[in-house]
This record gives C-alpha cells, structure tokens and sequence, in this order.
C-alpha cells in the first residue's frame, strides 16, 4: 500500500525515506480550519441558534462540500458522512483550503460507486469539529474562541444540524445517506431520528450502541490530550506556534492507531525492524513500528484541533439509538430505508458482532440479518482503503 496514494484519514503503515523525523517546523497551535483561511471547496449555512445536549450556541455554521447537480425533483440528493478525524473533502485534490487530498476520492466522483453524474452529494462537516463547521476553535460571540466553553454534544445534536442543512438545501428527503465509523454512527442516527428522510442506507464498519471497550479507548485518548500543560484545560489559542497541546494531540493519534489498523497488518509490515542502523535495544535507537506512529501523530498535529478531538470523541460516547426509544432493538426496528451494513473482519474498533447487531435489527437490509462482510488486512481503515469492494457494495445499494 502506497501511502501517497491512500486517503489522509486512513495512515498506511509505510513511511516515506527521510520522514522519520515527522513533518519539519513548528506545530500550530491548532490544525482547524479559521475564518480568513482559503474556503478551499467549502461552502458555508448559517443555521442560527441551536439548542445542545450541554446547553445553547448562539450561532451555527455549517461547511459543507457538494457534487453534482439537484435534479428538478429534488430526489437525487446523497448525504456522505465523515469519520471522527475527516472532513467534507470527500473528493478532490489537495490544494488551498484543503491540505489532504479528498479521503473517498476512488468511491466518490464520475463513474465512480457514488457517481456524481447521477448523485447529488452533500458531505457537511459535523458539528463540535474543526474543519470550517462551530466548533472549539471558532470564534463565540464575545469575540474569543470557545475553547472550554464549548458545550458538550451528542451524535443526535450533530444529526439534528444535518438535517437542517437538508431542509436550508431544500431537501426533503436522501436517495441516500451513507457513512463509516463515526459517520456510519450519524447515518444510522439520522435513519433512526428521520426515517422518511432515508431512502437508501449504508452504514460502514459502525456500532449501534458504543460500548465499554470503545468509550475506554476514547477516554485514554482525552487524558492524553487533557494531561498536556499546553491544553490548559481547552484554553490554548492565543499560544504561538510549537506552544500548543500538540505532544498531546500526537499521543492520542498515536493511540487510536492501535485501533484503527490490525495486529497482522503492523507485525507482517513491521516486524521487529530497526528504523535505522542504530539498535533500539539500548542504543537510542528506534523500531520501525515507533516511527510510524511518530510520524503520524505528528503530521495530524497540522490538520487537527485537540478540543475538537475532546469533543468528539465525548460525542461517539454518547452514541446510543435505543437511548429513549426503547432499547437498541425497538429503535432499529423503526429503520423504513434498505440497508446495506458492512463490516470489515480485521476491524478491532468496532468488531463484525457490532455490524451483525444492526443488520438483525434493522427490518430492509440487503444480506438479511447479518452485515456484509469485508475480508481486509488493514482493519477499520479497511473501509477507506479498500476502494475496489466497498465500491462494489455501495454500487448493490445505489443501482
């Protein structure tokens, strides 16, 4: 796997000659996307006051990308979802604005699974994020970053705000909604919340309901990130460049590697290789597995916002669709859309028995009560890797 050409949410497990050092320079203090920065492919809605699990915001604003065109009925629309650390640049080259090429660029476009000749896609960024949607490292109404005072939100909360830019679009209902991981989370929320919204679902390498294991993954990342003097409890903008929580940051991307790729996938690459000549056994040297992870996390430091990665994972904790519905079952039973759920055998983030649930719960899928399976080295990230299969089952789905 050539890691040039693999989508910047995933992290291939190779490293380019001479990086191992990661990306030169001072860190920013923050990755986000902020007023004044290129809009890139952006286009940005103002959803006025929004009401959240942790109290009120004033003023929402929405980034979102599109592609396509809306068709005279209005029923052509396809709403693409983003994982926890990507983006609305679904598609696309990198350039001003974006500096990562687009994460789904072989599934989505012309000709592609979701073609853009037929489909109208609509990918938002989700609320709490920080890629040009309100979130931490926007700016609050007395004129300085919300920081620490940005309120807690829900993966409902962040459903909520999509819906309302399907209404602002004039869209009163999806052909399609489809996401992966935390999207897969928000696509399965939005069938649950708004079913005769959803004609066509797809829900990727997802959980119904987060689980213990899950929430404790998240929680090791926060206290990577909380315990760095830099963050100063979320308060942090105004430091200079290399002074922010990006040793924090870093370490936590460090971590959710470990859940994002397969043991088989880092030993087969890996080994027990030395990153250079100089032994690890002693000697200040370095395995290759540690330099990988140092590169990464350090790179994501320059695209990434530390209160935003607070945020949201407090909001995957929250994910729950039979929270008030009447368990996990009842909620899944009210899913009127067909469904294509989709697994990835490798995957020790969210575990096939997650996809499984949800496909036994859910009344129109595809492949019955059990989910899609894809046979992958490349564990969760399967689902932004393997172009090729996951194209192939979004095309059962669409067509």
């Amino acid at each position: 796997m050539d890691w040039q050409t693999t989508p910047e949410d995933s992290v291939p497990s190779t490293l380019v000659p001479g990086t191992e050092l990661g990306t030169l320079g001072k860190p920013p203090v923050t990755g986000a996307w902020r007023p004044g920065d290129h809009p890139g492919a952006r286009h940005f809605a103002s959803l006025g006051e929004q009401w959240v699990r942790g109290g009120r915001i004033p003023s929402v604003r929405v980034a979102y990308e599109t592609w396509g065109e809306l068709d005279a009925t209005r029923s052509n629309a396809v709403l693409v979802l983003h994982a926890m650390t990507g983006d609305s640049h679904v598609t696309g080259e990198p350039g001003p604005g974006h500096r990562t090429a687009g994460w789904w660029g072989d599934v989505v476009g012309p000709g592609r699974a979701v073609d853009t000749d037929r489909w109208f896609v609509v990918a938002p960024n989700m609320l709490g994020g920080c890629q040009g949607t309100t979130g931490p490292s926007s700016v609050a109404p007395d004129g300085v970053e919300w920081g620490s005072r940005f309120p807690f939100v829900t993966v409902r909360d962040q459903v909520a705000v999509q819906a309302q830019l399907a209404d602002l679009l004039g869209i009163d209902a999806f052909a399609a909604v489809v996401g992966g991981s935390m999207g897969g989370m928000h696509a399965l929320e939005f069938a649950v919340s708004y079913p005769a919204r959803v004609q066509r679902l797809a829900v990727l390498a997802t959980t119904a309901q987060t689980t213990a294991d899950q929430i404790a993954a998240n929680s090791l990342q926060r206290a990577a990130i909380q315990t760095d003097p830099a963050y100063n409890g979320g308060d942090y903008y105004e430091a200079d460049a290399g002074e922010g929580p990006h040793r924090g940051l870093s370490l936590a991307r460090r971590m959710a590697l470990m859940t994002y790729r397969a043991p088989d996938e880092l030993n087969g690459r890996f080994a027990r290789s030395w990153q250079s000549d100089v032994s690890p056994l002693g000697d200040d040297g370095r395995f290759s597995v540690e330099s990988y992870l140092d590169f990464h996390g350090n790179k994501f430091t320059r695209r990434f916002d530390a209160s935003s990665y607070v945020a949201l994972t407090h909001a995957m904790d929250s994910h729950d669709v039979g929270a008030g519905r009447g368990g996990v079952d009842a909620a899944l039973g009210t899913v009127s859309a067909r469904t294509l759920v989709l697994g990835v055998t490798s995957d020790r983030l969210f575990p096939l028995e997650d996809q499984h649930r949800i496909a036994a719960g859910i009344p129109d899928t595809l492949d019955g009560d059990r989910a899609a399976v894809l046979d992958s080295e490349f564990g969760h990230d399967g689902f932004l890797i393997e172009h090729e299969a996951v194209g192939a089952h979004l095309r059962r789905l669409l067509d």
